[in-house]
């Protein structure tokens, strides 16, 4: 069986924390709110 390639590209790290501020913020508040901008492609959790 050949050996696994476990390595992580930045763009998955990225998008592990991202997904980890937004489960923490959504425990953390009753009611949290995702901003989102389109011109600047901004996005703010509040």
């Amino acid at each position: 069986m050949p050996p696994h390639d476990y390595t992580t590209s930045q763009l998955d790290v990225l998008e592990a924390e991202a997904i980890h501020i937004m489960r923490e913020v959504a425990a953390e508040f009753e009611r949290p709110c995702l901003l989102f901008s389109g011109g600047k492609d901004s996005i703010v959790m509040l």
